[in-house]
């Protein structure tokens, strides 16, 4: 337990100022991660703050992965903490990795007026679901508290407060209140659980908590920020707005422990604002990190693109996102006028680039290896290669990104063309079931008086038009009924009995599991995409490839 030298043979103030610097630290940005620190710090002492807490490893951005197996790291960090040492009369508590002879750990440091007062390495190392820390760090063993104004204050780190046993302990060990750092991945009602489990933590120990959490797209995953500072009750004293960068101030009662309350509670939001959101920031700095200067979409006059392409003006702005639409014998005239309205409506540039003479020549060059078999999928499939190529050279003339457009559903069922509308960078949709697609278009249609999706793209029967009169029914089930299976077999992980015993169709049931199984070998390859859900593709749901477990006898 570390002594404040300033405060420990001094009058205890009535109250102490804490800052929660909710921001956005970019991965392996040592650096600029260090600069936004020194700022931060600058302006929460400027605005009276005592003692300023950053998110989760945010020296180093978070989820580093292998970075963290960099021979240099440890001396970057060394270095970085060393150059925060000349800010003076505010307290840091600093995420960072901590490297020495015992270890890798995942670890805060109290750093104050030049020295580095003492660190605490996380215990509770996640690993599940997007979570693989205990590939990369040791678990700590020992609780951390120090005093500073008169308060105890203890630490933990994220998973910690997840777990019954690192918050009592510190209780018992005196700990007046806790601070936690975190960086909490976004997932649908996230935030609630969030408030459930602190509330649970705090009136079970009858300690305050203040929960400071990153902001920001990293990859597939977006950090949603929403930090909060909790009463010793349970109660929500101050709570931070949702995907932005922001600094909250919180001031302790000394006396009474008990924190002041926020004049007014940021907005709450409803599933389809807080998805969308989500959406939009992890296109953003995907984008903008990777260093694009835009992107480019692939408008079918389809609600997917449709969708795909709201999300990508109002995450990165008009000038930065250029529509194709790329017209064959079976495109619709509907489809034609819908993608050029949507076009116009939201000021993009748009360019029509027929497929005819890309796919009669890919068809001629074929024809005598086929030897008059017979038209298949083979040649639906062709009209989606040849967009996928025209797209891709766009992007190597050009330099934007292409962003695909295929939502969850198809991606479950493999109802996608490898190097054709699988084709690109980023998959916008990849966690956004089809039905959600449909209520996301609609609840972005509600925020303008004019709507930004034509109405029949929402309300015509969905389809990929690489046939005449095609319609994704044809092949699927419908999609509520289709949505509600998947949901069971992947975001629950049922199996096979227990979903038809909720009533669905036994034959559609076992139909449907089949083609999420033998589909695994696309999804390995397509684009990453948002997690929103959670059980995303990518990280978190990892399958073999080739393997004979047999769904039916999973019971």
């Amino acid at each position: 337990m570390a002594k404040d030298p300033e405060t420990s043979n001094s009058t205890v103030p009535d109250t102490v100022t804490f800052a929660l610097a909710q921001a956005h630290f970019l991965v392996g940005d040592i650096s600029a991660n260090t600069q936004k620190m020194r700022t931060l710090a600058l302006e929460a002492r400027e605005q009276g703050a005592d003692v300023i807490v950053f998110p989760e490893l945010a020296l180093l951005g978070y989820p580093p992965q292998d970075l963290l197996l960099r021979p240099s790291l440890s001396g970057r960090v060394k270095s970085a903490l060393a150059s925060l040492s000349d800010i003076d009369d505010i307290v840091m508590i600093i995420g960072y990795p901590h490297v020495d002879h015992h270890g890798t750990f995942n670890s805060a440091a109290i750093l104050y007026n030049g020295q580095q007062k003492g660190f605490y390495h996380k215990q509770s190392l996640p690993n599940y679901g997007v979570f693989d820390e205990r590939r990369y760090f040791d678990k700590g063993r020992n609780q951390v508290l120090f005093d500073y104004k008169g308060i105890t204050i203890g630490l933990l780190i994220c998973e910690d407060l997840w777990q019954e046993a690192p918050m009592k302990a510190l209780k018992e060990q005196g700990a007046d209140m806790v601070v936690s750092l975190n960086a909490s991945p976004f997932e649908t009602d996230k935030q609630e659980a969030r408030k459930a489990i602190l509330a649970k933590r705090s009136r079970e120990h009858q300690l305050p908590v203040l929960y400071v959490n990153a902001v920001g797209g990293q990859d597939d995953l977006v950090f949603d920020g929403g930090s909060l500072v909790v009463q010793a009750d349970g109660s929500i004293a101050h709570e931070a707005p949702r995907f932005l960068n922001h600094l909250l101030l919180a001031r302790l009662d000394v006396k009474a422990r008990q924190f002041d309350t926020q004049a007014k509670a940021p907005l709450s939001l409803s599933a389809e604002s807080e998805m969308y959101q989500a959406l939009v920031v992890g296109l953003r700095d995907y984008v903008n990190h990777s260093g694009f200067g835009g992107v480019i979409v692939g408008l079918s006059g389809g609600i997917d693109s449709a969708l795909t392409l709201c999300v990508a003006v109002d995450a990165l702005g008009a000038d930065k996102v250029y529509a194709v639409m790329m017209p064959y014998e079976y495109t619709s005239q509907i489809s034609l006028e819908d993608a050029q309205a949507q076009a116009r409506r939201l000021n993009v540039s748009y360019t029509v680039c027929p497929i005819f003479d890309a796919v009669e020549g890919i068809r001629h060059t074929l024809a005598p290896l086929f030897n008059e078999s017979p038209a298949d999928t083979t040649e639906e499939n062709i009209q989606a290669r040849a967009r996928g190529v025209i797209l891709m050279a766009l992007s190597n003339k050009f330099g934007h990104l292409v962003i695909t457009t295929g939502n969850k559903s198809e991606l479950a069922v493999g109802y996608a063309t490898l190097y054709g509308d699988m084709a690109g960078g980023f998959d916008v949709l990849k966690d956004v079931y089809k039905t959600q697609v449909y209520a996301l278009a609609n609840y972005r249609n509600r925020l303008e008086d004019t709507p930004v999706i034509p109405e029949r793209v929402i309300t015509r029967p969905p389809s990929a038009e690489l046939r005449p009169d095609q319609k994704d029914q044809d092949s699927l089930p419908d999609y509520d009924v289709l949505d509600g299976i998947l949901r069971l077999y992947i975001d629950e992980d049922l199996s096979y009995q227990d979903i038809v015993d909720k009533g669905f169709d036994a034959e559609m049931v076992a139909k449907t599991i089949k083609m999420v199984d033998n589909n695994e070998y696309k999804r390995l390859q397509s684009a990453i995409g948002t997690k929103i859900s959670h059980r995303a593709f990518g990280r978190e749901r990892r399958y073999p490839l080739v393997n004979k477990w047999s769904v039916k006898a999973d019971v």
